[in-house]
Parts: structure tokens; sequence; C-alpha cells
């Protein structure tokens, strides 16, 4: 009968106590000035470090959304300045033909002159125009939720 005892019988686990009186001296030395500025340095680091993180998650998003409205704004002030300069110029301003005895077109001519003067004049236009809307302190605007489905 003895043997079915010790089959279902265990050893008693003994707990130990952690940490010793003799351990905890060094900690209790420390006043509590000193326990405030050890917490505020952990504290203060790990904000450094959460917002470091932040930053670099952010970053590419926010570049990403900046060349965007660059380029929008860019190809806008391009097409209404063209816009603005070609119509001052007619066809037959910037281009001429030559007829045969029979009536067929046998040359084209370019007004080179007028065709680089549309060149500059829309090159400065749209320069210029590119130069105010930098001063103007264009908000670029990122909703949250391109921070997280992007």
């Amino acid at each position: 009968m003895q043997a079915m005892y010790k089959i279902y019988s265990r050893r008693r686990f003994r707990i130990r106590k952690k940490l010793s009186n003799n351990n905890r001296k060094p900690f209790r030395k420390l006043n509590h000035k000193k326990k405030m500025i050890l917490k505020i340095i952990v504290i203060t680091i790990i904000a450094i470090e959460t917002i470091n993180l932040l930053l670099n998650y952010f970053n590419p998003i926010y570049d990403k959304k900046c060349v965007e409205e660059a380029k929008s704004l860019a190809t806008i002030v391009t097409n209404e300045q063209s816009t603005n300069v070609i119509k001052k110029y007619q066809y037959e301003d910037l281009f001429s033909y030559e007829k045969d005895s029979s009536g067929n077109i046998t040359m084209i001519k370019t007004n080179m002159y007028q065709i680089n003067s549309i060149t500059s004049d829309v090159a400065a236009l749209i320069q210029q125009n590119l130069n105010n809307a930098g001063n103007q302190k264009n908000k670029i605007e990122i909703p949250i939720r391109k921070f997280f489905w992007s």
C-alpha cells in the first residue's frame, strides 16, 4: 500500500525570498532626490527615443506628400502661364507657308524669333509665379489616415 502513496506524492517546492535585506541595502541608500533624478533621466530617454521613432516613421510620408504638392503646383503654374503667353500670338505669327503654282504647300517656315520669345517668356513667368508661390507659405496638410493607410 505504501507504494501507491509514493506514486502520487510529490516533493514540496521551497519558495525562497528573491531579495534578501542585504541585497536591497545599496538601492535603499539612494536618497529621494537621486531616485527622482534617475526616474527623470529614464523617462527623458524613453521620450526622446519615442519621438525619434515617430519622426523616422512619418518623414517619408511627409516627404512624399511635399513632392506631390510641388509637382502639382508646378504643373498648374506651367499650364496657366503657357496659356497666358500663347494667347498673345496667332498661328500666322509663328509659321508661314509657301505654295507652288498649283496651290500645293511646298514649305512651312517657322519664325524662330517668335518661338524663342514665347519660350523665354513662359519660362520667366513660370519662375516668377513659383517664387511668389514659395513666398506665400503654402500649407501642406496630411490627413491622419495617410499615416496608417498610405
